[in-house]
């Protein structure tokens, strides 16, 4: 057998053994307890394992949204749960239900928290609180294990690299800039992705992570607002902490963005949102995937175990994919998003002329209109997809007309 065999071998079952064990003492409870099953593949083991480890069928919730294939992964949520024969629970959503829940949701966060998924996030929570006390979800999983395609773009950089400055400049950047780009349309979502890809490429790790994570541009920041400030601050962050950390993963720029994202991403956004969309419902998430025995010996496995080709998550999809349905194996990454950018066009179009309207934001003195103006003409046109943004400073206006 060779050493890289035995190596695969010996992480597949140490992994198995890890997750089950941490699954297991989050199992102990005096009260109901579920699942959150998006049908990725994260939650899928998650209740892969609680099936296995239970003497009754598991309680498992999805949330899907009417007439929005693009978005909506209950199909696979059912496999899953027919596979583990569990007792589960569907919900599916339209623009009526997050209006509904728009309003309470901001009203359980005292900052302007935009990651748009906090909405679906706390009307499941909402849906299984009348089910269970605890669920356990699978929240964890990308930071680990490279589920992100950002992950993926640090791969290819090193062959992209090679390709001449001049030939990326005057040939690839300007016809990326020109393809249409939308979230709500799978081809598009690809040119999206790979515009982000070439514009966010540099020789610095730094500067690609902060291309690739960053919103709205430096510059696109410095037109927004009436009063920027001169420095990029967030740049200087990830320079400091590259810099702080750099020598954890000698040579595996990988390892090292899977870890300032568990640091930072996953801490500062997806943590935060399923706690505190999960706490206004009275509903406990437990997190196997983040039990501290197993982050340890995950971040002991290379990157590129995690990541290998275009397959995200290899070693994790090795070592449990005999738990998993036939569907979820070789299944496209998902992010638990609403469907927004859809969403603005039409049905909540009206939240643009009430928060971002031309006077409005004159008497304000904080943005340039103009800026917000383009925004919302490229969007409305579908020459590019700015939902991201539109709805950041949406929910900024939401926070600053209750608070300030």
């Amino acid at each position: 057998m060779s050493d890289n065999k035995r190596d695969l071998d010996g992480y597949k079952r140490n992994l198995y053994r890890l997750l089950e064990d941490a699954v297991t003492r989050r199992l102990i409870s005096d009260v109901p307890l579920g699942a959150f099953l998006s049908g990725g593949v994260d939650s899928s083991i998650i209740v892969g394992l609680m099936s296995r480890n239970s003497s009754r069928p598991v309680k498992t919730f999805s949330i899907g949204y009417k007439d929005m294939p693009s978005f909506d992964e209950t199909g696979y949520a059912l496999e899953v749960a027919r596979f583990n024969n569990t007792d589960h629970q569907e919900f599916n959503l339209d623009y009526r239900d997050v209006l509904e829940a728009f309003p309470e949701v901001l009203e359980n966060l005292d900052e302007p928290f935009a990651d748009s998924s906090a909405i679906p996030t706390f009307i499941v929570s909402r849906h299984t609180r009348n089910h269970v006390t605890v669920a356990l979800s699978g929240d964890g999983g990308d930071e680990l294990f490279a589920g992100y395609k950002m992950y993926q773009g640090e791969r290819w950089s090193r062959y992209y690299g090679l390709i001449p400055l001049f030939f990326r400049n005057r040939l690839i950047i300007p016809l990326a800039d020109i393809l249409p780009d939308a979230r709500d349309k799978r081809a598009l979502e690809m040119a999206r992705i790979i515009k982000k890809f070439v514009k966010g490429m540099s020789n610095s790790f730094s500067e690609r992570f902060y291309n690739w994570r960053e919103i709205f541009t430096f510059p696109m920041r410095q037109g927004l607002l009436m009063d920027p400030l001169d420095k990029n601050l967030y740049l200087d962050i990830i320079r400091n902490t590259v810099e702080t950390e750099k020598d954890r993963f000698p040579d595996d720029s990988i390892n090292l963005m899977l870890y300032m994202d568990v640091k930072g991403l996953l801490q500062g956004d997806m943590l935060t949102k399923v706690d505190r969309m999960s706490t206004a419902n009275s509903l406990e998430v437990r997190v196997p995937f983040l039990d501290y025995t197993f982050v340890e010996y995950v971040f002991r496995i290379k990157g590129d175990m995690k990541l290998r080709g275009k397959t995200g998550k290899y070693i994790l999809m090795e070592s449990f994919r005999h738990i998993l349905p036939p569907s979820v194996h070789n299944r496209p990454k998902y992010g638990f998003e609403m469907p927004v950018g859809a969403w603005l066009r039409k049905e909540l179009k009206f939240l643009i002329d009430e928060y971002l309207n031309r006077d409005l934001i004159k008497r304000q003195g904080i943005f340039n209109f103009e800026v917000i103006d383009e925004l919302i003409k490229n969007h409305m046109r579908s020459r590019r997809d700015t939902s991201w943004h539109i709805w950041n400073l949406i929910v900024f206006q939401y926070w600053y007309r209750k608070y300030m």
